[in-house]
């Protein structure tokens, strides 16, 4: 069988790998030198009802490679607060002069209109099909796939699944000892606009405005431990919009409605290492806790370097200044998650402290200012 051959080959085609896709046609790389290259099905991927958080600077990346506008809802402001205690800090867009901090928006809704964007650009993907070895050389990687094709690439790109490759000596592996359990749930006295960030004794609950048919809905990510989840899946509606009552409060009312409920562990991995010839990017270099939703987002700027960088010369040269630019972002946002994460999850005098910690912040507003520009935007 004839090998295809590719400057670039690109595995998986989630949001990040199709962005990465789109935006190296769009700076030059001709469509048929891009492989993307999926397992699933795209039919299931947009109807994937997940949701899924963009921040500001996110949104101007979709733009540029025309995967915007789509359903999603705005983020105005994020409140944010700790559970029993005084201290609480509000973000809001006007202090920012953007239209927006971030949006809200369904898995399906953003695959669907990353799919439109590479059609248009004449980039295509080779699906189902799954990666079964790899085989790197001088000149390039050879690749070999589960129906029997094979390909070549001067360069391969793991934009999807969990870390990739062997972890380097700077590798951040951490068990939060947290599950997140998530739906969809509907409150009495919604305020349009607002998310939430409210750190509890097990772990932060975000709730995000997510509009729809039912304007009161909210995407809910409760990060709970292991056996607190079981006990949450296993209550029935009415229960469990009790018990998140009880965890959230009141500024939101009453919570009225529920849709299903699923759960997945929360971990931290960081430090995937590259060859001269492949690399990492999204889920595959980083898995982060959901707290202030940075997950995607850090995906999305590597895949926006990694495309100006190769779309000048797709060489292990240019991998090598992928990383170098990568590192300072990568690594602050990596390393600010993982704090916010366990420093608020627990109970005891500390707590009282870093709530305060809220109350100052909210009075600082450089501090505010950074804080909300990291989340838009990164370290720039």
């Amino acid at each position: 069988m004839t090998n295809t051959t590719f400057d670039v080959a690109i595995c998986g085609a989630g949001p990040v790998g199709m962005a990465l896709a789109a935006l190296l046609a769009r700076r030059g790389m001709p469509a048929r030198r891009i492989g993307l290259i999926d397992a699933k099905s795209l039919g299931a991927a947009m109807t994937d009802p997940r949701s899924i958080a963009l921040s500001y600077g996110s949104r101007l990346l979709l733009e540029e490679i025309g995967a915007w506008p789509i359903a999603a809802t705005a983020i105005h402001e994020i409140h944010i607060s700790r559970r029993g205690h005084f201290g609480r800090s509000v973000i809001e867009r006007s202090e920012h002069a953007v239209p927006a901090l971030g949006y809200v928006t369904r898995y399906g809704e953003l695959v669907t209109a990353l799919s439109l964007a590479c059609e248009r650009a004449g980039v295509g993907v080779i699906r189902p099909a799954r990666v079964t070895g790899q085989l790197e050389h001088a000149d390039g990687v050879g690749i070999k796939l589960d129906d029997g094709r094979d390909l070549d690439t001067l360069l391969m790109v793991q934009a999807e699944g969990g870390l990739f490759g062997a972890q380097d000596n700077k590798a951040v592996t951490r068990d939060y000892g947290q599950t997140a359990v998530i739906a969809r749930v509907s409150a009495s006295a919604p305020i349009a606009h607002r998310a939430y960030e409210r750190f509890t004794d097990e772990g932060p609950l975000a709730l995000l405005p997510q509009e729809g048919d039912d304007r009161r809905q909210y995407a809910l990510v409760w990060c709970v431990r292991p056996e607190t989840a079981a006990a949450l899946l296993a209550l029935d509606d009415a229960a469990f919009l009790a018990r998140l009552g009880e965890a959230f409060g009141t500024r939101l009312g009453r919570f009225t409605a529920t849709g299903a409920r699923a759960a997945y562990p929360l971990g931290l991995n960081a430090g995937a290492a590259g060859t001269a010839r492949t690399v990492a990017i999204g889920n595959a270099a980083q898995t982060l806790h959901p707290v202030a939703g940075q997950g995607f987002n850090l995906g999305l700027r590597d895949a926006a370097v990694l495309a100006r960088l190769l779309a000048y010369e797709a060489t292990p040269a240019a991998l090598g200044k992928f990383a170098l630019e990568r590192s300072a972002d990568r690594q602050l946002v990596v390393g600010l998650t993982d704090a916010m994460a366990r420093a608020f999850a627990g109970a005891g005098p500390v707590q009282a402290l870093l709530a305060l910690s809220l109350g100052v912040l909210d009075t600082v507003a450089p501090a505010r200012t950074l804080l909300a520009e990291l989340m838009m935007f990164g370290r720039r």
